[in-house]
């Protein structure tokens, strides 16, 4: 593939795991930052992504729109790094699993928390959204069991898993939802954010935000 990908993505939203995921890989993504929402305030962009969600990995013909499926293709996009584990491998199934928890059981009840109880508080909806944020700490539970013990969630190294789950901690912090956030996990979440690729990408996604608002 000679053209770099292309990331369609809102500063700190989960697109930034697809951002950190590129960093860790060493992959030059052309990142384009959109404003937030996208599908109201850039509606040109519902063009390219029907769904007006970010992010949107667009790679040659190939197009992924979940935040950790495009971490874990970046990590894989030119054959198996340390940052996946590959069928056969121990904890390859842990792998697996962590990675779609990170969005399908933590990231979701924050989404709706997020609606709900910040978003669209004037609808009177707040009570829902804190009910999501309890959802949201319950569900907790089986990342800090597994972490008891080890220092990644997988394989005793550094992976995309922990990219995708260290991301749920990191916006837990931004929205206002740490409080219920063991502090186990909160030491795990300053050791992920302390890595360089982590650094960079924050960084690289802040620097795009700050543009297009001096462009406005």
């Amino acid at each position: 593939m000679d053209d770099k990908p292309k990331l369609y993505t809102c500063a700190r939203s989960r697109g930034l795991r697809a951002t950190w995921a590129a960093e860790e890989a060493g992959i030059d993504l052309d990142l384009k930052i959109l404003p937030f929402p996208p599908r109201h305030a850039a509606p040109e962009y519902l063009d390219i992504n029907p769904l007006g969600t970010v992010p949107l990995l667009v790679d040659g013909d190939s197009r992924l729109s979940e935040s950790c499926a495009i971490a874990h293709y970046l990590a894989t996009r030119n054959g198996y790094t340390d940052l996946a584990i590959a069928p056969g491998e121990t904890d390859y199934a842990e792998y697996c699993d962590f990675t779609y928890h990170a969005d399908a059981t933590i990231t979701f009840p924050q989404t709706v928390y997020m609606r709900f109880a910040i978003f669209e508080k004037e609808k009177g909806l707040e009570p829902a959204g804190q009910a999501y944020a309890r959802w949201f700490h319950k569900r907790l539970v089986k990342i800090e069991q597994r972490l008891e013990t080890r220092d990644y969630l997988c394989a005793d190294r550094f992976t995309v898993a922990d990219i995708c789950i260290a991301y749920a901690l990191v916006l837990a912090q931004t929205v206002g939802l740490d409080e219920g956030v063991p502090h186990s996990l909160k030491v795990y979440r300053e050791r992920m954010t302390a890595r360089d690729a982590y650094r960079r990408a924050f960084e690289r996604e802040e620097a795009g935000r700050k543009a297009l608002e001096a462009a406005d």
